[in-house]
């Protein structure tokens, strides 16, 4: 019987098998794959009078079906029919006729612009003659790379739309950030350049932070991922920062925000005892301001708050999302983060008390601002401050084991994923800017940090009828991130020359990104931070038969490469353009790299001669920017990458993610040949994991997004989660990031990520 399908146009045509037959053996040319075997169970979703719109979704869903250890490639087929679905969209959306090239990005770009959809930047600075060459870059094959949850990512969430409808392509997006990353570039060598990170970009050989893809060609948007502010202890600091905080959610940043310097629970306002609130009551407006100013209108803001383990509040601090006690004392939309010093872990080691005060009180009697001390200072400090509550001439203080408190945020951890953990000796001792100020907390997702101080509030004047407030300028972190696909990378040249590109890229961006508070605009000109990162280790490693447990060496030269190419662009750019404004007096001034002088290099590297020719060239030249490296989690971008996350060994082989509208089966790209190389994560204990992290760790400047993960049906004890915290402190890993546990049942704890460092 003859079955009718209604087309886009509303006229009806008679189904032939022919047809599909023709668009499957289309879609899987060049993988091993049966194309006919979607067409098997044809009559499960074929129905008379369906619309061929309708017919190809189904179809696409069936072909991803198919998807299997044995088979992963149906799901890249899967990726193609929805890149083959988006051209007849965008195709009807910007009203482009049929049968047309799908790209004529000089024409699109006019559209782009006149509706308001580009900004107008890439018309005024590049003639029409340069338009038209790039355009010839484009190649429309790299639109078919992706696999379904790649594809399906990028149209769900980076491409532009125009009144509610799809009308980018992606090589249009991928162009146009070229165009606009190389805008400032010599005129001599600029499309040269425009097209090197076209093709690095549309090729996946580099993976651009959230805020970067999705803002770049927008007009007004925000380019960067990562926001970190400091509250001072007055009313008019704490909602100045919550005003920050609003203002970069706003603008799609994750933020983090330190709070340690806030009087505790019970601290004298005015001298009046037993006044203050603490910090949960300040930290609990934040929750509700990250809340009520979304991300675009697309997702809450993402906020975390970090305390130092010395605050009297720190008790109440672990429990803010736990799910038993005072609900009045919960937050359960921010990420608490703990910033840890060396003397507590020691504390811990030795089974010693720990002592906690009120930074107010220690402020106010001994004109000690803690939150600024880390190192033999901070040490000398609470020594001090101990020997002080010993014999009670402290108001407010508490002694408590500190091992009893480290394993409250080893339950926190396993029941919400959280704290967070700092090492704030280790941040600092590696800081290059240690001779400009402190790093007291982190970002959202733990890689990226520098130094943060707050602005301090003046107060209001009248001045012609008009209320005036002034503000002595603090500083607040900002940092741009991209990460290198190791899984398309094929030598140690095309390494470089990707390295290079990041570098560039990022540096550029920090020259007209439009930072939401002026006090990040001031870190800009004065560290000129980026965080060049990396995705696809596992994938890397699988396709060296390299298995995840015994890759320590590996990596360990492999990071060696990037910071010594990383560091290398840096310095060819301060040669061209000038060093970062903090320049002199910090490490990198002092011939310090990696927190290393040349001997050490010589003694441990393996790329000898390419550090000593580093060395030399810093000494001439200096460096652009003051933070180069940092690895972000990158959970959602290595799906537009079609790799594993980050530097973690994969969570499975074969997992399925469900949302409303079904079922994304996925695995690792090289699963078919490369099976047994893929080691599962939830079947690593974490010391290895840890202990590879500290090879790469050595060679990062900032640092590492170090998801931890837990099976609990592996018999795993609080002392092999103890023993992990341990050694991560013993091996200088700067932070710990989220705590995944697998639980009995079999469920997961999952966590929320940042969007805006998910790149």
């Amino acid at each position: 019987m003859a079955l009718n399908l209604i087309k886009r146009n509303a006229t009806t045509q008679e189904f032939s098998i022919f047809k599909l037959e023709k668009l499957l053996n289309d879609v899987c040319k060049g993988f091993p794959l049966n194309a006919q075997k979607p067409l098997e169970n044809l009559d499960d979703y074929l129905k008379d009078n369906m619309t061929t719109k309708d017919l190809f979704n189904a179809l696409t869903m069936n072909v991803l079906s198919l998807t299997s250890v044995e088979e992963p490639e149906w799901k890249n087929v899967a990726g193609r029919m929805k890149m083959l679905a988006l051209y007849k969209q965008a195709s009807l959306n910007r009203n482009m006729p049929k049968n047309t090239p799908p790209y004529d990005y000089a024409k699109f770009l006019n559209y782009a612009v006149k509706n308001g959809v580009y900004s107008s930047v890439i018309t005024e600075k590049y003639s029409e003659r340069e338009i038209a060459e790039a355009a010839g870059f484009i190649n429309p094959e790299f639109d078919f790379v992706y696999d379904y949850a790649g594809a399906n990512l990028l149209l769900k969430r980076y491409l532009c739309e125009y009144d509610d409808k799809i009308v980018e392509l992606p090589q249009d997006m991928f162009l146009s950030i070229a165009l606009l990353i190389e805008q400032n570039e010599d005129k001599a060598t600029r499309m040269a350049k425009v097209k090197d990170t076209y093709e690095k970009l549309a090729n996946r050989k580099i993976s651009l932070g959230t805020p970067l893809l999705m803002n770049l060609r927008r007009p007004n948007g925000n380019l960067s991922s990562c926001f970190i502010t400091a509250m001072d202890d007055s009313r008019e600091s704490i909602f100045y920062v919550i005003d920050q905080v609003s203002a970069i959610s706003k603008f799609g940043g994750g933020v983090g925000v330190n709070i340690s310097r806030v009087r505790a629970k019970g601290a004298r306002i005015k001298g009046i005892k037993n006044s203050s609130g603490g910090v949960i009551p300040w930290i609990r407006i934040l929750n509700d301001t990250a809340v009520a100013v979304n991300q675009q209108g697309k997702r809450k803001g993402a906020v975390t708050v970090s305390l130092d383990m010395w605050h009297l509040d720190i008790e109440d601090f672990l429990e803010l999302r736990t799910e038993n006690g005072d609900q009045r004392m919960k937050a359960y939309d921010l990420f608490p983060q703990v910033i840890v010093p060396d003397l507590f872990m020691q504390k811990v080691e030795h089974n010693e008390d720990w002592l906690m005060v009120d930074p107010h009180e220690v402020r106010s009697k001994y004109g000690i601002e803690l939150a600024n001390l880390w190192g033999k200072e901070f040490e000398k400090a609470y020594n001090q401050l101990y020997l002080e509550a010993s014999f009670g001439k402290l108001e407010l203080y508490k002694f408590y084991p500190a091992k009893e408190l480290l394993k409250k945020v080893m339950r926190s951890q396993i029941e919400t994923g959280m704290p967070y953990i700092a090492f704030k000796d280790t941040l600092n001792k590696y800081n290059p800017n240690k001779h400009d100020g402190v790093i007291v907390g982190t970002n959202l997702c733990t890689e990226s940090h520098s130094n943060v101080r707050p602005s301090h509030i003046n107060e209001d004047t009248l001045s012609n009828g008009k209320v005036v407030r002034t503000a002595e300028e603090g500083l607040v972190h900002v940092c741009n991130l991209v990460s290198i696909n190791l899984a398309n990378i094929d030598s140690d040249e095309e390494l470089q020359s990707v390295c290079e590109t990041s570098v560039r890229l990022l540096d550029n961006a920090i020259d007209f990104t439009r930072v939401p508070v002026l006090e990040g605009q001031q870190h800009n000109q004065r560290y000129r931070t980026i965080g060049v990162g990396a995705m696809g280790l596992a994938d890397m490693l699988a396709k060296n038969n390299i298995p995840y447990i015994m890759s320590a060496n590996y990596v360990d030269e492999l990071f060696e490469k990037i910071a010594l190419y990383c560091i290398r662009a840096s310095i060819d750019l301060a040669k061209a353009k000038g060093t970062f404004g903090a320049y002199d007096g910090s490490d990198w001034s002092r011939g310090i790299i990696l927190g290393h002088d040349q001997i050490w290099f010589n003694k441990n590297a393996k790329q000898t001669a390419g550090w000593n020719a580093v060395f030399a060239d810093l000494q001439k030249y200096g460096i652009r920017n003051s933070q180069i490296t940092a690895i972000a989690p990158n959970t959602s971008s290595s799906l537009i990458q079609g790799c594993s996350a980050s530097v973690l060994p994969v969570y499975s082989k074969f997992f399925v993610e469900t949302h409303g509208k079904g079922s994304i089966p996925n695995c690792p790209p090289y699963i078919r040949d490369k099976f047994w190389f893929y080691q599962e994560n939830r079947n690593i204990n974490q010391e290895v994991v840890v202990d590879v992290m500290s090879h790469i760790n050595k060679w990062i400047d900032t640092g590492i997004s170090i998801e931890l993960m837990y099976n609990l049906n592996r018999n795993i004890r609080a002392l092999d989660i103890y023993n992990t915290i341990m050694s991560a402190w013993k091996k200088d890993i700067k932070t710990l990031y989220y705590t995944r546990t697998i639980q009995k049942d079999g469920s997961s704890l999952e966590k929320s990520e940042c969007v805006s460092c998910a790149g």
